[in-house]
């Protein structure tokens, strides 16, 4: 008989989250016997959550917001990518008992571009990425790993967004959150990181004029799905992606690591998943 394994979603808050409802989409379709838990855990609590994990049996556990950077110094080894990203969104539980960790978003939010634009390429052209926090770390990284010669970075708070430079160098340049606007000149990509245009949140303060018309436009953020970028994009005629298939696309390495399954992403999974969104 096939052991039942058990993989969760570790932070705070966690019940929002659309993990769940994937994981257990794909143990379902695959007949795994398994399961997929939502676990809020505060930050004082949170190392002994992670080794509750081994504890109580756990093929591992995906992080999410606030803990990724404080399981990237608890767990016992960490990815060349999660280490340079200083972060980390997947753990696994190891036969011995250990901990690995990796950092699966930057793969994620890649697939997900060259899901929503085939032949989508990461040096056709400047990249924009607004937001000086974890997303942007997985993005900047990414679009580097991908070739990218140029991406203006530009956070509300300028010295988050130098620090990122300084760390990750090469193609990064600083620019002035008064400069957004200006900055959209000649871009080949535009992503937003940040939390403006998320449910409850205001929206992204961005004016679109500059930007060329074949610009591709990304916001990580799914919940909406159409956020005030995207639709103000759209209504001008560029190529738009949401952040869902960021989601969806960071989860498999994490499904086939826990369950032995490389999952599909279908049709299918994505209008159950845009079905919870309202």
């Amino acid at each position: 008989m096939t052991a039942f394994r058990t993989a969760g979603l570790i932070g705070n808050p966690v019940f929002q989250s659309r993990s769940p409802k994937l994981h257990s989409y794909w143990l379902q379709r695959y007949g795994i016997a398994g399961a997929y838990l939502p676990m809020p855990v505060l930050a004082e609590n949170f190392e002994a959550a992670l080794k509750g994990l081994v504890a109580l049996g756990f093929a591992g556990c995906n992080v999410t917001i606030p803990h990724k950077e404080a399981a990237f110094r608890l767990v016992d080894r960490v990815d060349p990518l999660g280490t340079r990203m200083g972060a980390i969104n997947l753990i696994v539980v190891e036969a011995d008992g250990s901990l690995s960790g990796f950092n699966k978003d930057g793969y994620g939010f890649i697939e997900n571009l060259k899901d929503g634009q085939k032949g989508w390429r990461g040096d056709a052209g400047p990249a924009v990425v607004l937001g000086g926090g974890g997303g942007a770390r997985s993005v900047v990284v990414s679009l580097m790993d991908e070739g990218a010669t140029e991406i203006r970075l530009i956070n509300r708070t300028r010295e988050r967004a130098e620090q990122l430079a300084r760390e990750f160098g090469g193609p990064v340049t600083v620019m002035d959150w008064e400069a957004r606007d200006a900055a959209l000149e000649g871009a080949a990509l535009l992503v937003n990181t940040t939390n403006q245009g998320m449910v409850g949140q205001a929206a992204l303060d961005l004016r679109l004029d500059a930007l060329p018309m074949s610009a591709l436009v990304c916001d990580i953020i799914y919940n909406p799905l159409v956020t005030p970028l995207l639709a103000t994009a759209a209504a001008r005629g560029n190529p738009t992606i949401n952040g869902l298939g960021m989601l969806i696309h960071q989860a498999r390495p994490a499904f086939k690591a826990w369950f032995g399954v490389d999952p599909e992403v279908t049709p299918e999974l994505r209008a159950m998943l845009e079905a919870t969104i309202k």
